[in-house]
């Protein structure tokens, strides 16, 4: 088991390196450029070239059926559902088979709406409860994925 987070925006870095900490598995903080992470020996940044999709491209290459992938990117969270893996959305949000296509569906009419000019398009502030859900949601995938062997 290990963890995949599309680290560039995400806001639940040091929650994730908590969990992992407690459960000793590895996490892969896959981003566009450097940044500074916590130091841990199951933390490694990855920093993938420049380009449209490059640090998606790079979880979804190798994430597997034991993984949990942290990501807003409904996309990236469709293609880590195909290969098996569990994903959560940073607000705590687990994506699922059942709940995909509605997500991606979801994106696609904002984008219409920001792009007709029917909305501004900006995202609710990141709050405490949050993280807590968060934090919540990821212990409930960690407990699946040791369940599942």
């Amino acid at each position: 088991m290990q963890i995949y987070v599309d680290a560039d925006a995400c806001p639940v870095k040091a929650e994730v390196v908590r969990v992992a900490a407690r459960h000793d598995i590895p996490v892969h903080m896959v981003a566009n450029s450097w940044m500074r992470i916590e130091a841990s020996p199951l933390v490694k940044l990855v920093v993938v070239e420049e380009g449209p999709d490059a640090a998606d491209d790079w979880i979804a290459e190798r994430i597997g059926p034991s993984d949990i992938a942290i990501t807003a990117d409904i996309l990236l969270a469709a293609r880590c559902l195909k290969a098996g893996a569990q994903c959560i959305g940073p607000t705590g949000k687990a994506f699922s088979d059942a709940n995909i296509g509605m997500a991606i569906a979801m994106r696609d009419m904002q984008r219409h709406l920001r792009e007709t000019g029917e909305s501004r398009g900006f995202n609710p502030t990141f709050t405490p409860r949050d993280r807590s859900q968060f934090l919540q949601a990821l212990e409930n995938a960690v407990q699946a994925a040791k369940r599942r062997g």
